[in-house]
C-alpha cells in the first residue's frame, strides 16, 4: 500500500506538471490566439480531434511509466546514487552548474537514442507512435510508445548515477525539460526572425526545427541544441529556409493585424 501511495504521488506530480504546461500552451495558442495575427502556425493546418486524443492517451501512459522509473530510483539507497541531501555539500555554484550539466547530458542522450530509434529495425516498435503526430500539438510532448517512454525515462537513471545532484535541482530541471519539450511541439515559433542564423541562436533548437522532423521523419534529432545535428551533419536541409518563411509570415500577419486595428 505504501508503494502504491508513493507511486500515486509521483505520477500526480508529473501529471500536474504536464497538464499545466501543455494545457496552458494549448489554450493560449490553439484557442485564444488562433484567430489573431500575432502568431502563425508553422504548418497552417491544425491537427484534428483524433490527433489530440491520441497524443493525450499516449502521454498518460508515458506518465505512468515515468512514475515507475522515478519510484525505482527513489527505492535505491542514496549511497548508491549521486544524490546529495544539502545544497551546502557542494555549494550554490555547483547547484547552478548542475543544471548546465544535466542539460548537456540530456541533449546528448536524447540525440543518440532518438537517432537510434529511427533505425528501420527499431522505428516501428519504439518511435512510430510519436511520429503519428506529423503536425504536432503541445499534447505530443509525452506522446510515446511505452517502449520509447522507457528509453526517454532513462535519462533520470543516468543523471542520478553519473553527476552529483540535489533532488530540488532535478525537479526544477525536469520542469524546464517539459516546458522546452512543449515548445518544440507547439506548432508555433516563438524565436524572432534571424534567430536561426545568429551566432548563438544557431546552436539553439527551435520549434520550426523539430516540426520539420515530425513532418519529414528525418534530420534534426536534437532536443535543446543543434550542436550534435551540426557536428553529425543531420540538421534538416530545409531548416533555415523554413524558419525564414515562418517568421516572415508571422511578421506580415502582425503588420496586417495592427493595420486592421487602426482602421
Amino acid at each position: 500500500m505504501e508503494f502504491l501511495d508513493q507511486w500515486y504521488q509521483i505520477v500526480s506530480r508529473i501529471f500536474t506538471r504536464y497538464t499545466m504546461v501543455a494545457g496552458i500552451a494549448f489554450v493560449l495558442f490553439y484557442l485564444v490566439l488562433r484567430y489573431t495575427g500575432w502568431f502563425v502556425k508553422i504548418q497552417e493546418k491544425f491537427p484534428g480531434s483524433k490527433d489530440y486524443r491520441r497524443e493525450v492517451f499516449y502521454s498518460l501512459t508515458s506518465i505512468i511509466i515515468f512514475g515507475l522509473v522515478v519510484l525505482f530510483i527513489l527505492a535505491i539507497p542514496r549511497a548508491y546514487t549521486r544524490f546529495y541531501p544539502d545544497i551546502e555539500d557542494f555549494g550554490w555554484g555547483y547547484y547552478m552548474l548542475s543544471f548546465v550539466l544535466m542539460t548537456l547530458l540530456h541533449d546528448t542522450y536524447f540525440y543518440w537514442t532518438h537517432r537510434l530509434m529511427h533505425h528501420p529495425r527499431l522505428f516501428r516498435w519504439f518511435h512510430l507512435v510519436h511520429h503519428k503526430s506529423t503536425n504536432p500539438s503541445p499534447w505530443a510532448a509525452y506522446a510515446f510508445h511505452p517502449l520509447e517512454a522507457i528509453v526517454e525515462a532513462g535519462i533520470y537513471i543516468i543523471i542520478v548515477f553519473t553527476i552529483p545532484v540535489h533532488k530540488s535541482a532535478l525537479g526544477v530541471f525536469f520542469l524546464f525539460s517539459i516546458i522546452y519539450n512543449v515548445y518544440g511541439h507547439l506548432g508555433y515559433e516563438l524565436y524572432p526572425k534571424g534567430f536561426d542564423r545568429h551566432w548563438l541562436g544557431k546552436w539553439i533548437n527551435t520549434s520550426v526545427n523539430h516540426n520539420l522532423h515530425h513532418k519529414y521523419f528525418t534530420g534534426s534529432y536534437g532536443l535543446y541544441f543543434t550542436f550534435w545535428d551540426r557536428v553529425m551533419r543531420t540538421l534538416h536541409r530545409r531548416y533555415n529556409d523554413s524558419f525564414e518563411s515562418v517568421t516572415v509570415r508571422q511578421r506580415e500577419a502582425r503588420r496586417r493585424d495592427r493595420s486592421q486595428a487602426l482602421d
